[in-house]
């Protein structure tokens, strides 16, 4: 059967045949064809004289119904900061119920109980929806480092007449009926440039290159057996592939050799998907969830209510902090908002007492708020900034100028940044659990090799940054056509052998050992070049900084955040550069010795 015949027998199950004209208008398909589909399905013995259902056409019926459900609902939803920060974006509430709570009562209405959620972020949230609606959960312990094409394809094997829909998406009306004609995927009537589907004049979906436009995806879909074999297929092979972890399950549809989909079209209103702070605010804006603390310390810091936060959009998804940026009482602000879990990994009392001894001297803008109880910062935000390009030779002269401009002033706070103390810390939060790594024990014994080495030659203590990524370093306009710089992101700094500053620019940078030479030739170029045994330090700082952050991986991944090739690079710095260092600091002594 064709689409149209199966759209009338569809209607037909569930309202009785009147005449061809309400048929047509229900249908969604012309009186034509309509009245000649009419025909073919009385002569293919589906219909009766009198256009009623037969046995045979209630069997075919009955044999399209959807069968169960999948709601994705693994995923952090960076997007939505600050409001997801405290709960998944599934949790999030419109009029005072969840987002995922509705989808699943909606399923309920249309007949559909076998309902499995795959969770991921704050799993336990969805707890109770086991024993409140009979619900499954299936837990993605990779959601952070996998897109939801990994949890489709967690729950594979369940697709067969299966909806499919993420978790935050809100439905004015309910979407699913408790009969289905055929395979589609709904897509809004809006124009977007992002997708890559369009509705065809037959009402199929049809793919266009990215940058063509097409119909915003909306992401629920609905797939008989015959396409979810397909979809099946495709999941289980591109799941299995490093290069698709960061797909959406559409990824997996939309192929040469996807399932064939129709278009099932809905108006912009009546399905939203809840992607960011500002579209909660416009679909609820009596929502409690958009004054949540971060929101109600951002407004009294800038002496203003809630209300008056505008376009808040997210800018910066890192490994432990979230930025957002908005408009509040006519200017622009960037607030940054640090996870739950980097209480114990940055003390922010100390963060504060930096920012009081860099204030007005130039080297960041001033923050309007550091609360050192929660870790927000509230800053100016920089408008046509540009990050510090680690292979750019003008930029790395310029960066590390401002670097040693900041060393050599010589600033004092009370704490420190010990290398050796954050590695055992870290190693701490393991919890007793092994390295991944089987010679770690070995590599960190020689990383401690490097040690008496190191203090004999850090003779000089001052503030350093800890943190000077490449994208901590900000080119700006400096409305005389010219670019100004500025260094931000102070959370980590604290006393220490400036030279760490290097190390730890070159690690971020994953520069190898001619591009680490090459960055410490232009910070010393004012001081005609760089001694050997200070290059030695500087090559023992980047083993035992590696180390460092090879921990903070490891405590990472134990939490299920993977990193993937970075913690690797961050273990074989350790490894390389205990080598490199030891060969040149055994070259100093015979130099030593000969002289």
């Amino acid at each position: 059967m064709n689409t149209v015949e199966l759209d009338l027998l569809n209607v037909l199950s569930t309202e009785p045949f009147v005449n061809q004209r309400l048929l047509a208008s229900a249908s969604g398909h012309s009186l034509g064809m309509v009245n000649r589909s009419i025909r073919d399905l009385i002569r293919e013995g589906y219909l009766t004289s009198e256009a009623a259902l037969t046995p045979k056409a209630k069997k075919e019926i009955r044999s399209r119904a959807p069968r169960n459900a999948i709601i994705l609902a693994a995923g952090i939803g960076m997007r939505m900061a600050p409001v997801n920060l405290m709960q998944p974006k599934g949790m999030i509430e419109v009029h005072g119920e969840p987002l995922v709570e509705r989808l699943v009562r909606q399923l309920h209405e249309a007949g559909v109980t076998d309902v499995t959620v795959v969770v991921g972020f704050m799993k336990e949230r969805f707890d109770y929806l086991i024993d409140e609606y009979g619900v499954e959960l299936v837990v993605n312990t990779e959601f952070a480092a996998r897109n939801n094409l990994h949890s489709l394809a967690l729950v594979a094997s369940k697709l067969s007449n299966t909806y499919i829909m993420p978790s935050d998406i809100w439905c004015s009306k309910n979407p699913f009926h408790r009969s289905e004609p055929y395979s589609w995927y709904m897509v809004s009537d809006l124009v977007d440039n992002n997708s890559f589907v369009r509705i065809t004049r037959k009402g199929e979906l049809q793919m266009v290159r990215n940058g063509l436009g097409g119909n915003r995806m909306v992401g629920i879909a609905y797939l008989l057996e015959s396409e979810a074999a397909v979809l099946r297929d495709n999941l289980i092979r591109m799941d299995a592939t490093p290069a698709h972890a960061g797909d959406f399950w559409e990824s997996a549809a939309f192929v040469d050799a996807g399932p064939k989909l129709m278009a099932r079209s809905v108006h912009t209103s009546e399905v939203l998907e809840i992607d960011t702070y500002e579209q909660l605010r416009e679909l609820d804006e009596g929502s409690d969830q958009l004054s949540r603390e971060v929101l109600d310390i951002t407004a009294a810091a800038l002496n203003t209510s809630v209300s008056n936060i505008e376009d808040v959009e997210v800018v910066k998804k890192g490994a432990i902090n979230r930025s957002f940026v908005f408009c509040a009482k006519g200017a622009k602000y960037i607030v940054r908002v640090p996870s739950t879990a980097t209480g114990q990994l940055i003390n922010r009392v100390y963060e504060a007492e930096t920012y009081r001894a860099i204030a007005g001297l130039g080297l960041c803008d001033d923050p309007v708020l550091v609360d050192p109880a929660n870790g927000c910062k509230i800053t100016r935000y920089v408008e046509g900034a540009r990050f510090c390009d680690a292979n750019s030779e003008a930029d790395l002269k310029r960066c590390m100028a401002l670097l040693k401009e900041f060393h050599r002033m010589g600033i004092e706070v009370d704490h420190t940044f010990d290398l050796y103390e954050r590695i055992d810390f870290y190693e701490s939060l393991w919890g007793g659990a092994p390295s991944a790594y089987r010679d770690y024990e070995r590599t960190k014994a020689n990383v401690l090799l490097l040690r008496p080495f190191v203090e004999s030659r850090a003779r000089t203590r001052c503030l350093a940054h800890i943190d000077p990524v490449a994208e901590n370093f900000l080119f700006y306009p400096d409305g005389q056509g010219g670019e100004a710089l500025q260094l931000t992101d102070w959370e980590y700094a604290g006393m220490q052998d400036p030279h760490v500053d290097l190390a730890m620019f070159a690690i971020y940078s994953s520069y190898d050992k001619g591009q680490l030479d090459r960055l410490i030739n232009i910070y010393f170029a004012d001081e005609g070049g760089c001694d050997a045994a200070t290059r030695a330090k500087i090559y023992c700082y980047v083993a035992t900084c590696g180390l460092l952050w090879s921990n903070w991986c490891e405590h990472n991944r134990n939490l299920g955040v993977e990193f993937g090739e970075y913690s690797l690079a961050q273990y074989r710095y350790a490894k390389d550069y205990y080598r490199y260092a030891s060969e040149l600091i055994q070259a100093i002594g015979e130099r030593s010795k000969g002289a």
